[in-house]
């Protein structure tokens, strides 16, 4: 029997695993990237936080619809804009990764790395919480046991410095709603990249021109290397985030938060060993109960998924083939 036909006489299980590898793939790429730009922020301290956020946006806006025309796509625009219902939710995701992107670039360029670290650790039982808050699913022991670990975590670090991680806890936050928000957007995601940007570029970029021509922008002031990386913001956004739009799209929500171990665990080394931060005991035992959480987390998909028949596997397009 060819391949074609007998994927179709198993309800394309083949299929099905192929799409879900090349969305771990997307989204495992993504993270990565997105846990070594600490380095690519470093490179930009001299500007505040505010105006590289804006560049940022503008340079990502102007890179996703120059691809979207190059690969004659554009007309993919015209049916979101019609939709006012996912419109209004790519707006809302516009907004929740501007918030996150500000207050990461922040964190990085005012020296809290190990912070921002601890933010995307966080994030994956976020998203725990979120399925019982927004999803009402039902969460197992281990679930609810991770969710403990992750609390206790953060209430040791600030019971000791007396204050709250407000930088790791808005990353967190943001972005577990950003995840949850392009989970229910049934639009194509160059598409909704696109519009994300559009939304909130025309800010942007009144703010870069009030800031040019007020003479306290860093176009003009910084050297010429500089500028080109403060463009080239757009590109390290928006591939990054096409590829977890993509990959999102095509897994388990849960096994996203799982993917996500990857980019604090290398904006963590980062932190430590090329930006010396320091790393004391406290933070030491709060991380080792924000692990211990992600541990049980973990165990609980492991369990979750070994129940799992492959036969009742969805096929890729079918109403429940990307359901977590």
């Amino acid at each position: 029997m060819p391949e074609k036909e007998r994927n179709a006489s198993h309800g394309k299980p083949e299929a099905f695993l192929n799409s879900t590898r090349a969305g771990m793939l997307q989204t495992a790429l993504a993270f990565t990237i997105w846990g070594f730009l600490p380095l690519y922020w470093k490179l930009l301290t001299r500007i505040p936080a505010h105006e590289i956020l804006a560049h940022r946006i503008v340079w990502s806006c102007v890179f996703i619809f120059v691809l979207l025309a190059v690969l004659g796509r554009l007309n993919t625009l015209v049916p979101v804009i019609k939709d006012t219902k996912n419109l209004v939710k790519v707006m809302v995701c516009g907004f929740l990764i501007s918030g996150n992107w500000f207050t990461y670039i922040w964190a990085i360029n005012s020296g809290y790395v190990v912070e921002a670290s601890m933010g995307y650790y966080i994030n994956p039982l976020m998203v725990i919480f979120l399925a019982l808050v927004v999803l009402r699913e039902k969460l197992t022991i281990l679930q609810f046991l991770a969710l403990a670990c992750a609390a206790a975590g953060v209430a040791i670090i600030t019971f000791h410095y007396g204050k709250v991680p407000w930088a790791a806890l808005t990353l967190a936050v943001t972005f577990a709603l950003y995840g949850l928000a392009k989970k229910t957007v049934n639009v194509e995601a160059a598409a909704a990249l696109a519009l994300e940007t559009a939304v909130v570029a025309p800010i942007a970029l009144l703010y870069i021109f009030l800031k040019q021509s007020s003479g306290t922008g860093a176009v003009g002031s910084v050297s010429a290397s500089t500028t080109l990386i403060l463009f080239g913001s757009g590109i390290v956004t928006a591939l990054p985030l096409l590829w977890f739009a993509q990959g999102v799209k095509k897994i388990p929500f849960s096994t996203v938060g799982f993917l996500q171990y990857i980019a604090p665990t290398i904006t963590l080394l980062l932190g430590i060993l090329v930006f010396k931060e320091s790393f004391t005991k406290v933070h030491l035992v709060s991380f080792e109960f924000i692990w211990c959480g992600l541990l049980l987390y973990s165990l609980s998909l492991t369990k979750r998924f070994r129940k799992i028949p492959w036969q009742k596997i969805p096929a890729e397009g079918s109403p429940g083939a990307n359901k977590p």
